[in-house]
């Protein structure tokens, strides 16, 4: 939510090589979207940082726009608290973590960093499909490293040899399942997975004062011989429905706990009647994580969005139909109790 509301926080997280750089130049190159960026090993500067952006060190300085920031030894909470700043407008924050880094640790960090005006908004783990079983997954039982992800990215599975391929990606998927039964994984080739699976934009189009980094980003990559077209990637399902009248919190609650099948994003803008008058939120699920805010005024007209690459689009049509055809002519106290609770949970 542009303008308003708690700004997401992602960490892209992995080992080193993974292929985390490559995601978040990605990520970097949508047009449309305000992204504060974090490159730091939180004190150790990350020498992968170069390749990022390399033009911008003083989020202070920028009045908008995407904005990567270096910070120095005052580390995770100094960065998040600069680029957290409402003129921002900042749609997601990105944390790319060294590779070094532990994901349970880096997950920690965020919710429980001490600055203000952000939430988390997911952990997107990334794995390299060819050195994976030489670096990181070497012992009987899986890394816990899996249990922190709400998104698993298996890398350059491209790479890995054509007679072996389905093999590996078959033993990697299981083995990140035996520790993380739920987590959606997706494969990809040069860390290009669908942004809508992370963040949100407000436009298919660079805002007018935007600080054209992502621009100029695609127009290098255009002018490079032989350059793969960066939207080479599978794009995420998605199934939505316009809210026209005020929803039932019940309806609402068990849908944001038990989203439809194959989604990984829920999000959206409902209203819903109060003990004395209506009352507006904002809704958001990423993989376990669920956010619930409340909006200034409730809005005239919400909506529901589910996303992801398994999402069976009819079978999550139906869902959402079935929460905006639910009666809410009244308070539901119980599942306001219960809408309540995720926003204390979330405040």
């Amino acid at each position: 939510m542009r303008g308003g509301g708690r700004v997401p926080v992602v960490a892209l997280t992995g080992f080193l090589g993974a292929g985390k750089t490559s995601l978040l130049n990605h990520l970097l190159r949508r047009p449309g979207a305000r992204l504060g960026v974090v490159v730091n090993d939180f004190g150790a500067l990350n020498v992968d940082a170069a390749l990022v952006t390399g033009q911008i060190d003083d989020a202070a300085a920028i009045s908008g726009g995407c904005v990567c920031c270096l910070p120095d030894a005052g580390g995770l909470d100094d960065a998040l608290r600069r680029l957290a700043q409402p003129r921002l407008r900042l749609d997601a924050i990105l944390v790319e973590a060294s590779g070094a880094a532990d994901p349970i640790a880096v997950a920690r960090l965020i919710g429980f960093s001490g600055a203000k005006g952000i939430r988390p908004g997911g952990l997107v783990e990334v794995i390299d499909a060819v050195e994976h079983f030489r670096t990181v997954d070497r012992w009987p039982e899986p890394p816990a490293r899996y249990g922190a992800a709400t998104l698993v990215v298996v890398n350059k599975a491209d790479r890995l040899p054509g007679d072996d391929r389905e093999a590996v990606l078959a033993r990697i998927r299981e083995r990140v399942r035996r520790r993380h039964p739920q987590v959606p994984i997706v494969t990809a080739r040069y860390g290009r997975i669908d942004p809508a699976l992370v963040f949100d934009t407000a436009a298919d189009e660079d805002p007018a004062d935007q600080l054209p980094i992502a621009r100029l980003i695609r127009e290098q990559d255009a002018g490079r011989a032989g350059h793969d077209q960066d939207h080479d990637h599978d794009h995420a399902r998605a199934a939505s429905v316009r809210l026209d009248r005020p929803v039932s919190p019940t309806a609402l609650i068990d849908l944001l706990e038990a989203p439809p099948t194959g989604a990984y994003r829920l999000k959206g803008r409902v209203r819903v009647h109060g003990s004395r008058a209506e009352q507006g939120f904002a809704v958001d699920v990423v993989g376990s994580l669920i956010h619930v805010a409340p909006l200034p005024e409730p809005p005239p007209v919400g909506e529901l969005v589910a996303i992801g690459m398994e999402l069976d689009p009819a079978g999550a049509q139906q869902r959402l139909d079935a929460v905006a055809a639910t009666p809410a002519e009244r308070p539901d106290t119980p599942g306001l109790r219960r809408l309540r609770r995720y926003r204390r949970l979330t405040s």
